[in-house]
This record gives C-alpha cells, sequence and structure tokens, in this order.
C-alpha cells in the first residue's frame, strides 16, 4: 500500500518546487511477541531480535497482575531512560514514531534505549508503526505534530490490545500504556486505554521497592518547590534567547564553573570574535542555575559592574541548603580586594540553551533528619553542584560511590533535583575509585563488542606471499625499539647504518596499525569513539583489541611485523639529503628500555651493530635538538611522577620523580622529525584534507604571572637584577628561560619552565582545509602532525592512511576526502585526548594517597608556585606532588592575611610568603571526609605563629584542601 504527500519549498536560490513524499506501507510487520502465530516472524538483523516473550516474566505488579508488555511515550523514555536499563523492566515495545522522537531530541538517550533494544536479556521490541497499515495515521488539518504523535502512539496501543487478543492462549497478555503527560493519559482512558505513569506502575512493582529511588523528577524545570523563597531570576525562554543572541544582545557561550570557587565560572563565548572572548559570571543569582558544560546565554554587565577573576578558594560547605544570606557573605568576599586592572568583561546567565547534563559519580550526604529521605548527594567533580535526591536506601547508601542524575532545578531551590542511578561499590576501594575516575573523565572502557572482535585477523597469523608484493622488506637491518619498562604495546622503531659518500640512512618504523583497521567496519567505528589509550597507574585502556596492541601491531625483538617506514638519508651534520615513505616488513633486533639503550651508548665494550646504530642515532639526535631550539623550540618542564607497585597487592610501595636519560630525548627528536616531514608530505597531496596538529601561541595575558617574575623581590637577591621575561615570540621566550640559571638556587629554572608550561595553550588537531593557522608554537614548526604512535591515537591511524593514498599504497574512501567529517573527528579526538590526559592525573593523585596511606606524617621542601588570598600552592620536588596550604578556617582563630597581587605575595601575620619561596611543610593522607581523600599540607617553616594557631591551621588544612591543586601534572 502506497500513501503520498505534496508540498511545495523555496529553493535557496527563490526558486519555488513542488515535493511529492512516498510512504509505503506493509502488514507483513511483525508484532514480536513469541506466542504471536498470526504475524510472520520478526525479521533477521533488525536489532529487535528475539523480541518480546511468549509468556512475559517481568516483575509482578498490583496494578497489573496478569501479564503484560510495556508501551512508553516518547517523553516517558527520554525522562525514564534510566528506570528503562534496569535489568527488572522487561518485554517492552518501543514504536518508531517514539524512537524518532527520541533520536531528534537527545543522541545519547538514542543511544542508550539502542543497546538496550540490542540486548537479548531485556526482550525490548522496536515496532515499525509508521509503515505498518494499521497503525500509520495521517495528520489532521490543524493538528500539531506533536499531538499527531501522541495519537499515533495511542493508536498503536489500541492495535496491540486488539491484536493480541486474537492469540489463542489462556491467559491474555495485556498491553499497558505508560505515560507522563496528563492530557495523554487522559485520553488514553477515555479511549479504553489502561494507562499509567511511570510512578504509578513503578510504585506497583511491590517486589522491587529499590525502582522508586530511580524514579526521575519530571516536574517542569521552573515549577517552583512547596514552599520555597524564590532565589534565582526565570530563564528567558529559548526563543527568545535565539533571537537576542542573532541581534548581539546577549552572547552564547560553553559555561565552564571554577574548581576553586563555587561561586565564580566563566562562560566561553562561541564565534570568531576575539573581543569578550571570556565572560566572567561572580555569584549565586548571576550564575542562575547553570551546570558545568551547558550551553547558555549572558547578558554583559555595564563596565562598572565588571570584576577580575577571585583570588579565594571557596567550597561549598552544603550545611545549610537553603541559607542564601551565607552566600550573600561569601560573595561580599569576592568584591574585597579587587585590583582594577584585572578587571575582565562580566555577564550573567539570563537563559539555558542547551543542558549537557550527564550521570554524576559521587556520595551520599545522608540527612540528619531521623527517617529523611531527601538528602544531598555530593559530585564527585567540585565543579558540579550537590544535587537534592530522594531514596529510601540511605542507609545501605553511606559511604558507597554512586551514580546520580540531575532532572531539574527549580527557581525556588538553593540545589538542582535529581535520582539515584546506580551503586558502584565502597568508596576507597582501588576498584570502585578507578571506575570512578574513568566515568568522571568519560573514558569508554567497556569491553570490546563481538562485532568489533569479529574483525580481528583470524589467529594463527602471519604474513602473506600477497603482503611481501606490495612492502619493502626491511628485515635485514639492525632495528630497534626503546621504550619504557614493561611496555607491551609498542609502536615505533629505529635504525641508522652507513651508506657511503659519507651519508648515513636513518629509517623510524611504526606499527602499520591501519592495515589491519580498514575504514568504516565495527573495529574502525569503536577506535574513533576511543581516540586513544588511556594509561593509569597499574591499568590500561587500549584504543585497540589487545591482539593488535600487545601482539600484531607491536613491534616486538625477533618477530616479523608490518611497518610504515619513514627514511631519510642525512650527513653526519643531521642535514636530510632525501626523505621516502615506504609500506614495509621489518624485524626488531632488540625491544630495549630507555635504561637499557642508554647502558650500551656508554659501554666501553659494547659495538654490535645495534649499540653502534644507537650512538650514531644519539649522536645525531643531539644536533636535531640543538637545531630546534635554536629556531625557538621551547624546553618546559612538569613534575613527573613513577610508581612502583608491589606485584601481589598492586599498591604503590614507592614514589618518585621520573628520571630522563639522553636516550630519551633521542627517540623523541627521530619522532618529531618523522611527525614533521609526514605532515609536509600528506599537506602537500591534500591541502584540503590533511590531519595536521597545531599548538596555538599564547595570548599575552596568560604570561602575567611569568612576567612578573622580573620583579619579584627575592630574585635580586641571586642577582638577577636584569632578568625579564620575553614573551613576544617562542624563541625570545626559551633564550629568556636559558639565561635564568642561578648558582644559589639551582631549581629556579625548573620552577620558572613549570610555571611557563602552565601559561601555554593547549595543542589540537585540525583539518587543513578548515584552518589558516597550522604553526606549533612549542616545537616552532610551521607544520606539525602525529604518525608515530597509531596504536594508541587514532588520528595517527587517518595520517596513515592519507600517506598510504599519497604515495599509492593504499586506496581513498569518502570521509577521508570530507574536510567537514575530519574537522568533526578532530573534535572528538581533542576532547578524548584531553579527558585522557585529566584521567591519568586522577589516578596519579587516587595512588599518591595510598602511597602516604602508611607513611603518617612526612616533612619535606617545597616550593611555592601560586599565592592565593587566603592559600598558598606548592610543589615538592621530591615526590613532584602539588597541593594547597590553607590559612584561615570557619570558626577557627584566623591569622592576620594580606594579600598584593602585583608582586604575588600573601603576608600571614609578619611574614610575607613570595612565588618560589622555599618551605617546609608536612605532608599527610586526610581521610576525614571519604568523598574527598586528600593530600593534606601544613606549612612548618618558616612558623607563622604560636603553637595554638598552628594546630589551627593544621585542622583547617584538613577540612578545606582543594583536592585538585595536588594532581601530579
Amino acid at each position: 500500500m502506497l500513501t503520498s504527500r505534496t508540498f511545495v519549498k523555496r529553493t535557496r536560490a527563490g526558486a519555488v518546487v513542488k515535493v511529492v513524499r512516498e510512504h509505503y506501507l506493509r502488514d507483513d510487520i511483525a508484532c514480536g511477541a513469541a506466542a504471536c502465530r498470526l504475524c510472520p516472524p520478526a525479521a533477521p538483523g533488525n536489532g529487535s531480535a528475539p523480541g518480546l516473550e511468549a509468556r512475559p516474566s517481568g516483575p509482578a505488579s498490583s496494578l497489573c497482575p496478569g501479564p503484560h508488555f510495556l508501551l512508553p511515550d516518547t517523553n516517558l523514555l527520554l525522562h525514564q531512560i534510566d528506570i528503562l536499563e534496569d535489568p527488572v523492566i522487561k518485554n517492552v515495545i518501543v514504536l518508531q514514531t517514539v524512537l524518532q522522537e527520541v533520536r531528534n531530541r537527545s543522541a545519547p538517550v538514542y543511544k542508550r534505549i539502542r543497546d538496550v533494544i540490542q540486548n537479548p536479556e531485556k526482550h525490548f521490541y522496536s515496532f515499525t508503526n509508521e509503515h505498518h497499515r494499521e497503525t500509520y495515521i495521517e495528520q489532521k488539518r490543524g493538528e500539531t505534530s506533536n499531538d499527531r504523535n501522541d495519537r499515533a502512539i495511542r493508536v498503536a496501543v489500541k492495535w496491540y490490545n486488539e491484536h493480541l487478543k486474537k492469540i489463542e492462549d489462556e491467559e491474555k497478555i495485556q498491553v499497558i500504556f505508560l505515560t507522563n503527560d496528563r492530557i495523554n493519559k487522559e485520553k488514553a482512558l477515555e479511549e479504553g486505554i489502561t494507562a499509567y505513569t511511570c510512578e504509578e506502575y513503578i510504585k506497583s512493582l511491590t517486589a522491587n521497592p529499590e525502582l522508586v529511588d530511580r524514579l526521575a523528577c519530571v516536574s517542569d524545570e521552573g515549577k517552583e518547590i512547596e514552599g520555597g523563597k524564590i532565589i534565582f531570576p526565570e530563564h528567558i525562554p529559548l526563543s527568545k534567547l535565539q533571537q537576542g543572541v542573532k541581534s548581539g544582545i546577549y552572547l552564547q557561550g560553553t559555561y565552564r564553573a571554577n574548581r576553586e570557587n563555587y561561586l565564580e565560572a566563566t562562560v566561553w563565548v562561541h564565534g570568531d570574535a576575539e573581543e569578550n572572548k571570556e565572560i566572567i559570571v561572580q555569584g549565586l543569582k548571576h550564575l542562575n542555575r547553570a551546570i558545568h558544560e551547558d550551553i547558555v546565554a549572558v547578558e554583559l554587565l555595564a563596565k562598572d559592574e565588571w570584576v577580575a577573576p577571585s583570588s579565594v578558594v571557596l567550597q561549598d560547605d552544603g550545611q545549610n541548603e537553603e541559607n542564601i544570606e551565607n552566600e550573600e557573605e561569601k560573595e561580599n568576599i569576592l568584591k574585597t580586594s579587587i585590583n582594577k586592572d584585572m578587571l575582565r568583561p562580566t555577564g550573567r546567565v539570563v537563559g539555558i540553551i542547551k543542558r549537557n547534563w550527564r550521570p554524576y559519580c559521587g556520595m551520599l550526604s545522608k540527612s540528619q533528619i531521623k527517617e529523611a529521605r531527601r538528602h544531598l548527594f555530593t559530585p564527585a567533580d567540585r565543579r558540579i553542584p550537590r544535587i537534592r535526591i530522594e531514596t529510601r536506601q540511605a542507609d545501605t547508601l553511606e559511604g558507597q560511590r554512586i551514580i546520580v542524575a540531575i532532572d531539574g532545578w527549580p527557581r525556588n531551590s538553593r540545589y538542582p533535583n535529581g535520582h539515584f542511578v546506580k551503586n558502584l561499590g565502597s568508596a576507597g576501594d582501588k576498584e570502585t575509585e578507578t571506575e570512578v575516575l574513568l566515568l568522571e573523565h568519560d573514558v569508554p572502557h567497556q569491553a570490546f563488542s563481538q562485532a568489533v572482535l569479529s574483525f580481528l585477523p583470524k589467529m594463527p597469523w602471519s604474513i602473506t606471499e600477497e603482503d611481501m608484493k606490495h612492502r619493502e622488506d626491511l628485515r635485514h637491518l639492525s632495528v630497534c625499539s626503546v621504550d619504557p619498562p614493561g611496555c607491551t604495546d609498542i609502536d615505533d622503531a629505529l635504525h641508522c647504518r652507513e651508506i657511503g659518500n659519507g651519508t648515513l640512512e636513518v629509517g623510524v618504523h611504526i606499527a602499520d596499525v591501519s592495515h589491519f583497521i580498514r575504514p568504516g567496519n565495527a573495529l574502525d567505528e569503536e577506535s574513533v569513539k576511543r581516540g586513544t589509550t588511556v594509561y593509569l597507574c597499574e591499568k590500561r585502556i587500549d584504543m585497540v583489541p589487545e591482539l593488535l596492541s600487545s601482539n600484531l601491531c607491536s613491534l616486538r625483538s625477533n618477530v616479523d611485523r608490518l611497518a610504515f617506514s619513514c627514511i631519510w638519508e642525512m650527513n653526519h651534520k643531521a642535514e636530510i639529503l632525501k626523505t621516502r615513505f615506504t609500506k614495509s616488513i621489518i624485524n626488531s633486533k632488540a625491544s630495549l628500555t630507555y635504561a637499557e639503550a642508554q647502558m650500551r651508548i656508554d659501554s666501553a665494550t659494547m659495538n654490535d651493530d645495534i649499540t653502534t646504530s644507537l650512538r650514531r642515532l644519539n649522536k645525531l639526535a643531539k644536533i636535531l635538538k640543538k637545531k630546534r631550539i635554536d629556531n625557538g623550540a621551547l624546553t618546559l618542564a612538569s613534575p613527573e611522577v613513577r610508581f612502583h607497585m608491589d606485584s601481589e597487592t598492586h599498591d604503590p610501595i614507592d614514589l618518585q620523580t621520573k628520571e630522563l636519560k639522553e636516550t630519551n630525548s633521542m627517540v623523541e627528536e627521530f619522532m618529531l622529525l618523522a611527525n614533521i616531514s609526514v605532515a609536509q608530505k600528506i599537506y602537500d597531496e591534500f591541502p584540503e584534507f590533511a590531519l595536521l596538529r597545531k599548538h596555538p601561541a599564547p595570548p599575552p595575558s596568560n604570561y602575567d604571572i611569568l612576567v612578573k617574575a622580573a620583579n619579584w623581590p627575592f630574585l635580586f637577591l641571586l642577582s638577577f637584577q636584569n632578568l625579564e621575561i620575553k614573551t613576544d615570540s617562542a624563541k625570545a621566550l626559551a633564550e629568556s628561560l636559558d639565561k635564568a640559571e642561578s648558582p644559589t638556587f639551582p631549581y629556579l629554572n625548573t620552577l620558572l619552565r613549570i610555571l611557563t608550561t602552565r601559561c601555554m595553550m593547549q595543542a589540537v588537531y585540525f583539518c587543513s582545509g578548515m584552518d589558516n593557522d597550522f604553526h606549533h608554537y612549542g616545537l616552532a614548526s610551521p607544520i606539525y602532525t602525529h604518525f608515530t604512535s597509531p596504536i594508541r591515537r587514532y588520528a595517527d591511524i587517518i595520517v596513515h592512511r592519507l600517506l598510504a593514498v599519497a604515495i599509492g599504497a593504499d586506496s581513498t574512501y569518502p570521509e577521508l576526502t570530507d574536510k567537514h567529517k575530519l574537522a568533526e573527528m578532530c573534535k572528538n579526538l581533542n576532547y578524548r585526548h584531553k579527558m585522557a590526559q585529566y584521567a591519568q592525573r586522577a589516578s596519579v593523585a587516587f595512588h599518591t594517597q595510598l602511597f602516604f596511606k602508611t607513611k603518617g606524617v612526612v616533612n619535606e621542601d617545597a616550593y611555592i608556585l601560586f599565592v592565593r588570598k587566603n592559600a598558598i600552592v606548592v610543589l615538592i620536588p621530591k615526590y613532584g606532588l602539588e597541593g594547597t596550604v590553607f590559612f584561615e578556617e570557619k570558626d577557627k582563630p584566623t591569622p592576620k592575611l594580606e594579600y598584593n597581587s602585583e608582586v604575588p605575595s600573601l603576608t600571614v601575620e609578619n611574614t610575607t610568603l613570595c612565588v618560589f619561596d622555599k618551605v617546609k611543610v608536612n605532608i599527610m593522607l586526610d581521610d576525614s571526609n571519604i568523598q574527598h581523600q586528600k593530600m593534606r599540607m601544613v606549612l612548618v617553616e618558616p612558623k607563622i605563629l604560636g603553637n595554638d594557631m598552628h594546630t589551627s591551621l593544621s585542622a583547617e588544612a584538613s577540612s578545606k584542601e582543594e583536592p585538585e591543586k595536588k594532581k601530579k601534572k
């Protein structure tokens, strides 16, 4: 059966065209019920098999005691997806009408419901009602699309109930319509349909009372809660916001909450305009219920209302959730000591354009009221506000890491409302905490699906004659790899040999991962979704399955492996005479650690081919590095640590900063050279489609803290009267840093380089056809990409594919030459890399806490990195550990504090603390707050106050230290 719809529309050129849309209807679409003999079997591969059970095995309901299927409408599916995902809920019919609406309104929920439909244990069935002859309906004149869809859903429910009555069975199966829409429910009841709200149905499941906790609060976000005082301004409707953004009244941007100060945020304005790129928002009412990563509309305040970024560390203590007077006191603190030179564009949030809420990990702060069901949930991420939830499981959930979702934020509630989703396990447990940090940083870490694994090579695998035809055989070369200890995913290997006439052949050989991961299959799609391998302290979350990462692609020694080689002819001055690229076969002669390679280079007795090759490579690398630095490349520093784990418990038993050897630099130089060579090649061949990597130059304001170094009083004591940090170019900055050496303060240069690192922008991937600025500031290179780590970075796989097409070693495909799709891919890769970095830092922070757990109080030298109005941030070089020492606490004696932003210093009583001052601190684990266990720092030298006050400061540090400041960089 065929139905059609005719309408006219205007094209971009202004012409009017007639459009006829044909819509095919069928009568052979199965209902999905296993007991049904009236319908043809469900088509295989539609994602719905095995479909609905013959005898529904769902939970017992006091409202629906008989066997029944559930059929939810669109809004219920959108808001109650956590309920539908619960293992208890089975045998659910998901209409095509509902799926299409969900797909248009929420991509994450759409993906989640598709995953549930694919799960055979859940018995969800996707029914294509829009193409079924008896369930398709036309839109009536004057009827809205929403009303038409609601009617289509009710028609489908009625058809199902009539259809299932025809099944010959002793006990008839009923279809229950679930909707939270009052009008839709009333109409359903008038039409004789059994309909309930989600809450009514879930509360009827007498054997599963815990499901009630997972119900989302479905009241409108602006609806006031009973008896509540209005706290926040009303949000402007979306249509008016969009008009205001278009006319320039409002600015649209991404809301970024401040980790150190819950009453301050910044909004990063979208678009190309440099002016007002970053808007400061301060104060509870101006923040106006925005949550980290929301897309918001802001209104700029008058210039006389602009403020400076706060130097105060403020945490939401949550003692009295509606005590707004307390918030106003804290807001007054922000307004004190404002430096007029630091004023920035300031605004207020007037509306939410798009919510970017996600499930949040954290812990329940149990109410002190006996038998209370409303409690506050404290997220692990301090940028997220506390969330009010209702639960009957408070006693069970206390001390557990749980997941909570936000449902809405009424105007008269200090905190948003939400609901319980899942219990992850006991707080402090290593597996639980690892799961939390992976979830919080959105790291895909589920096991690879069978669909993905099906595209792996069948074992045993070997290189075929066909492979040999299209590759250069380099197995005779003395190739070796140099990596950290315990590395199993070996991406790269090197060789260097004399080839006569005073020239050298140098090769960088990279695992040919793109040979195994072909474009568009499930393995490729999973790899691009993950984007990067994530390295935690004691585990690795692979981007590709282990068969590839640690076996077939890993360039292990004494096995034949497929590679992509970049080979140069050089003279002994490291000048490149010729460059070529080839697919190859190699056989590494040695898999070395950095220490082993260094030992060979330094040995007076070893002169084998591998050692000779390493010495040549090391000599060339030193020349290459000098050239880079002479061109203006930056040598920066960041404290990195390595844990030594107990072989049985896997707990850290030793913690030390990483020691870098010459061989680290040797490998780095040739990887950089290969990346630059490949970048130029793919850009020459594909000027519009090359995937490149750039490092933008920091804006001048980023260097404020560094430039002030020239004025720090203590530097005059070190004969630095003429110290000047020049930031007009990378070369000038590099030269300034090189001159900042002091025999009496040898760690000064490292501190300056650490500070410089904090001034840098993030390096990002981009598509050459979508950008004009290719420059890599840190490397002082006009062009750069990533080619050398395809086992752990998806960007490198794309670069391999581009290079293979450029040299005629492989064929192209449409997505590879679509700059818009490449730009979207780069956006995802940049996000994944950023999240991987944060997850790695969080893992180091957690293992640092485990290390200090049994150490008691440790006394160590430290240097001041930053000063705040009420705290100092210190670095302990021995451990590469960063932490915050606070000097004030509520209800405790507070020392006199005087903050100077011009010469960054904090005077506590009569002692002035400046950036880079050397101090002594006591370090200990503070586990008094199990939600945020943290390293506690207490200043020991110089002594600020008498013993009584010093004890008070210790207690204050315990209660208020900011955990993020101690994460290792």
